[in-house]
């Protein structure tokens, strides 16, 4: 019986990205500079985590040495363990951009070759034109915001009076996205979900990744608080992915966090739904236990990106990847012969770079399973090589665009 599990990181990049330049990230580093931060006692926050980063069970399975083969990260030799439990790699992004859909459609094998669409970075940022289309099909009588903001931000600013007015609260960011916060309770969740799918329709036009609900909660700016309960609406993958290619041939995609958001619900079947990383941890547990022949288990682990890597928050961040790192041996234990187990990342939110986006970075492949050997699959040049892998392992025929790089490590006899 052979099993697949693919565990994303969300943002947790290790630099060196061959095409950083072009996105103005070059010297961008999620986990070197987190780790500096950690060495200089920058990381530390009462009664959260204090001193140098801990993180054995990923470096086990070969985190800093791909740090090192990415990067070139000066600390990234001192934390190597003596001895590895599992092989490892880094790789470059071809997909032209460094959204949370690109880098998870070429983590399946299809990588993104045509060019989002995305708003300008000015007040207002969208159309007179577009934002009267959906006005009148959603029947409200404007909308607040209008403008690039982090979503934490623009609810404290913009809450009280989208409570007030009832007017919901439209932004974006240098993705491609259009994002709508509304309150739960007074504007109503069933509500928000049916303005998403307006505003989904209008934008497709315009190539925009995604249309994201953005939930919350709470009486005054100081006690907004997003929810579980955000939704993404996404468009649909250019090409069958690893996931339809799998259902097909009668396997299972056991999805867990926002993984069926991202691919459009296309190739899913089954979702767990888990608010933070923990419970996703414990949600993927259960879906390993759950997985049977040919199945495979696709998790996104959010929290790095979007409570730590955005916001810029360094000790939150180190404290995020300590948790899951503690959390790890529990995935590994449940590892049984035929299975493989892949931990990477879809591109970096470096804590410490200018501003509050996505950093164009390579991503770690940290790889485990009985009977394969240690050692390193070096420096890919697409993520699309991490699907074909897993389909190469699964049994299915090979797909266009990666390469397996199963062959590079020697199964034991």
């Amino acid at each position: 019986m052979k099993r697949a599990f693919l565990f994303v990181l969300d943002s947790v990049g290790v630099g060196g990205a061959n095409d950083a330049a072009r996105f103005e990230d070059a010297g961008s580093n999620t986990v070197g500079h987190i780790l500096e931060r950690a060495a200089r006692g920058e990381a530390d926050r009462d009664g959260l985590r204090e001193g140098p980063l801990v993180l054995p069970n990923l470096a086990a399975l070969g985190l800093f040495h791909a740090l090192s083969a990415a990067s070139g990260h000066p600390m990234a030799d001192a934390e190597k363990p003596a001895t590895l439990s599992g092989f490892w790699g880094a790789s470059d992004e071809v997909s032209n951009g460094k959204d949370t859909p690109s880098g998870h459609w070429e983590i399946a094998g299809v990588p993104v070759q045509f060019d989002w669409g995305y708003f300008p970075h000015k007040v207002p940022c969208f159309s007179d034109t577009l934002l009267s289309a959906i006005y009148a099909e959603a029947g409200l009588a404007g909308s607040l915001g209008n403008k690039h903001a982090s979503g934490t931000a623009i609810i404290a600013e913009q809450g009280e009076e989208h409570v007030r007015s009832g007017l919901p609260i439209f932004y974006t960011s240098a993705d491609s996205v259009f994002q709508i916060a509304a309150h739960e309770e007074s504007f109503g969740l069933k509500r928000l979900y049916e303005v998403c799918e307006i505003a989904r329709r209008h934008v497709d036009a315009l190539n925009i990744g995604r249309v994201i609900a953005r939930p919350f909660i709470g009486e005054t700016a100081e006690t907004f608080t997003r929810t579980g309960n955000r939704r993404d609406y996404s468009v649909l993958p250019p090409e069958p992915t690893l996931l339809d290619r799998l259902e097909a041939a009668g396997g299972r995609v056991l999805a867990v966090g926002k993984i069926s958001d991202i691919f459009a619900h296309q190739g899913i079947t089954t979702l767990r739904k888990a608010t933070g990383n923990m419970a996703l941890a414990n949600a993927t547990l259960e879906a390993m236990d759950e997985a049977g022949d040919r199945d495979l288990v696709f998790t996104n682990f959010v929290d790095f990106d979007m409570l730590f890597g955005h916001r810029r928050d360094v000790a939150g961040y180190a404290a995020a990847l300590e948790a899951f790192d503690q959390r790890l041996p529990e995935m590994t234990e449940r590892l049984r012969d035929g299975d493989l187990m892949i931990i990477t990342a879809d591109h970096g939110c470096d804590p410490t770079w200018p501003g509050t986006e996505h950093t164009r970075e390579r991503i770690p492949v940290l790889c485990a399973g009985p009977g394969f050997a240690t050692g390193s699959v070096g420096v890919r040049q697409t993520f699309a090589d991490i699907g074909e892998s897993i389909a190469d392992h699964l049994g299915l025929a090979p797909g266009q665009y990666g390469t397996s790089f199963l062959d590079n490590i020697a199964a034991d006899a």
